[in-house]
């Protein structure tokens, strides 16, 4: 009886250990988690990281978050270059100034 028991709570054991590890594993990411993920794969031209982080939420999602992130990062430059986010923006498309 006891063999049974033992048996019956090493395997209950273990199932939760795996769900716990899934879990870790798994854990669902938000949308500027996924932005920042895929744009910084697209930066390193690293194709297994892009799929990866476009993965974790919708298409929409991701392009939400990316331009979120574009319009961020064009502010910050702005402010640390005293510039115009217009002209930082152009600038780093290397389109002429207006």
């Amino acid at each position: 009886m006891w063999h049974r028991f033992r048996k019956s709570w090493t395997g209950f054991r273990d199932a939760l250990r795996v769900e716990e590890a899934t879990g870790r594993d798994n854990r669902s990411h938000n949308l500027f988690e996924a932005a920042a993920a895929y744009v910084s794969a697209c930066a390193d031209d690293d194709q297994d990281r892009i799929d990866e982080a476009a993965g974790w939420v919708s298409p929409e999602a991701l392009s939400f978050g990316v331009n979120e992130l574009a319009c961020r990062a064009v502010i910050a430059l702005a402010r640390e270059r005293d510039e115009s986010p217009r002209a930082v923006a152009r600038a780093l498309l290397g389109l002429p100034a207006t």
